[in-house]
């Protein structure tokens, strides 16, 4: 019997900036072996520049991204939910982990406040994969995010 593969949704107000960036770290770093959502409440109308400057940093394209709307449908889809520490109200079903990241919001701000939030996320993402017990598709090293020193 083929084995479920987990589910996890990240939500945040605008799913612009927090929820954005861990979705594509979890899919960057898990491949096929997660399945990954992420949405707002109230969606902006798109992701945030310096968020999708500094995953391309990371070497992960958020520019194709759009902000989604969160629905009742996705949170009975997913098997772990985790919100980005904005105290969104988010439909609770039986049966879900939920989980509250504090973090920073990248709203506002330029590339170089939103790397330290990019940063806290890439670990976040990398110790949820290890009580997943999901080997990162691209090793255990953090992914190089800073130019070398010259």
């Amino acid at each position: 019997m083929p084995e479920t593969k987990p589910s996890v949704l990240f939500v945040c107000v605008h799913n612009a900036g927090r929820s954005q960036m861990a979705a594509a770290f979890l899919t960057h770093l898990a491949g096929d072996h997660v399945e990954v959502r992420s949405a707002g409440s109230a969606p902006a109308d798109a992701v945030n520049p310096a968020v999708v400057e500094a995953m391309a940093e990371a070497g992960i394209d958020l520019s194709a991204q759009t902000p989604k709307v969160l629905t009742t449908d996705a949170v009975r889809a997913s098997d772990i939910v985790i919100t980005m520490g904005c105290g969104d109200a988010c439909p609770v079903f039986p049966g879900k982990q939920y989980l509250d990241w504090t973090l920073d919001d990248p709203a506002g701000q330029g590339v170089a406040a939103v790397r330290p939030i990019r940063d806290d996320i890439e670990r976040r993402i990398r110790g949820l994969l290890a009580d997943l017990g999901i080997r990162s598709t691209q090793g255990s090293a953090p992914v190089e995010t800073t130019a070398p020193a010259s």
